[in-house]
């Protein structure tokens, strides 16, 4: 019977997490698509390059989707048994906390091992791959041949350049171009125009022949009329900031060789998820337990009250490691044991409230 009950309950619990994991993905990964195509419209990224860096996006969500879902998903799953009474009937027969703690601390062991290996692997791993396929997919946008007929843009958005026609050895006929330096704009109208590379590719070299070129600041009058019969415009590759997405590519190797407070860092970052998803489910099983006529999402706004405080800590803690503002050796740690107070204070606050006043009233009536 106890076989059963543990079946059934991690059933449960694994439909919840599911449906719960998968409902967070799919909000998140909408928001990832509108960034990829911003920044590929702005960059002209190749199309092949977008649903994979769509791709690799959503498996770094993965390491925190993971544990707001079993969190939520144990909420949700034993919320609704103890809703419908199931849980009642199942302890009035006797089973005890067994058929309950034991499938869903086994879940938890094996997803927790799903997310260290996701935090510690294969998520530096899609982040070293989506930075690199950012880089080539700018250099394939950014040095494309120019098409007449359509604006292509350079360096970051600073320079437009529009052809007209082409000839047949490729020198652009009938050319615009537009090239902004801080507040200085520069129009430039020639007959003709031909394109180079330098310094390995990160340079192209756009040179104007016959033509007139506009220079002043937009929305005053002073405007410089210059006429000349060959111009040249240096159009440099802009370099990629990787910045955290560059530390987060590092292996843990790496990171934990490394004396570097923003790689300390990360490593405490990539250190504390799977701890994050076994306290997680600690904190569920008593959560979830309901009063008798509690509604059944009457827990979530706890849960999600839990995770909100848990994953701002971890962030601040983060931030406060790179800066010096916290020891490094503290780590993380602190963020756990604040997390697991809260939670004590939530299950066990509404209780002890509770005796203290039935004692009042009890002392009043006694008195009275």
């Amino acid at each position: 019977m106890l076989r059963i009950l543990e079946r059934y309950i991690l059933r449960e619990v694994l439909v919840s997490w599911l449906s719960v994991s998968g409902v967070l993905l799919a909000i998140l990964i909408p928001y990832q698509v509108a960034r990829v195509l911003e920044r590929a419209a702005e960059s002209q990224y190749p199309r092949g390059v977008v649903f994979e860096l769509i791709a690799l996006g959503a498996v770094q969500n993965l390491s925190l989707i993971l544990p707001v879902g079993l969190l939520l998903g144990i909420v949700l799953g034993l919320g609704r048994l103890y809703h419908d009474s199931e849980m009642s009937a199942a302890q009035a027969c006797g089973a005890g906390a067994r058929p309950v703690v034991v499938p869903v601390l086994g879940f938890t062991a094996l997803l927790t091992l799903l997310l260290a290996m996701l935090a510690l692997q294969i998520s530096p791993a899609a982040s070293a791959r989506m930075l690199e396929q950012q880089r080539e997919a700018l250099r394939a946008g950014q040095f494309a041949p120019i098409a007449p007929g359509k604006f292509s843009t350079f360096g970051g958005g600073s320079t437009v350049v529009y052809a007209q026609s082409a000839d047949k050895d490729g020198t652009l006929l009938k050319v615009f171009v537009q090239r902004t330096r801080g507040k200085q704009l520069e129009i430039a109208l020639a007959q003709r125009a031909t394109h180079s590379y330098l310094e390995g590719g990160d340079l192209q070299v756009i040179t104007l022949y016959d033509g007139e070129r506009y220079e002043g600041i937009a929305g005053e009058r002073k405007f410089r009329i210059v006429r000349f019969a060959e111009n040249s415009i240096p159009v440099r590759l802009p370099p990629i900031n990787g910045g955290a997405t560059a530390v987060r590519g590092l292996p843990t190797r790496a990171l934990a060789a490394s004396a570097d407070l923003e790689h300390r860092a990360e490593l405490h970052w990539r250190i504390a998820l799977p701890i994050m998803a076994v306290i997680m489910a600690l904190i569920a099983v008593p959560l979830a337990r309901l009063a008798p006529r509690q509604g059944r999402y009457a827990r979530v706004g706890y849960a999600v009250l839990i995770f909100f405080v848990y994953i701002n800590l971890m962030i601040a803690g983060k931030t406060w490691i790179e800066k010096g503002v916290m020891p490094e050796w503290l780590g993380l740690w602190w963020v756990h044991a604040a997390v697991v107070v809260l939670a004590l204070v939530i299950l066990f606050l509404p209780r002890l409230l509770s005796r203290l006043r039935y004692r009042r009233n009890m002392a009043r009536w006694v008195t009275a």
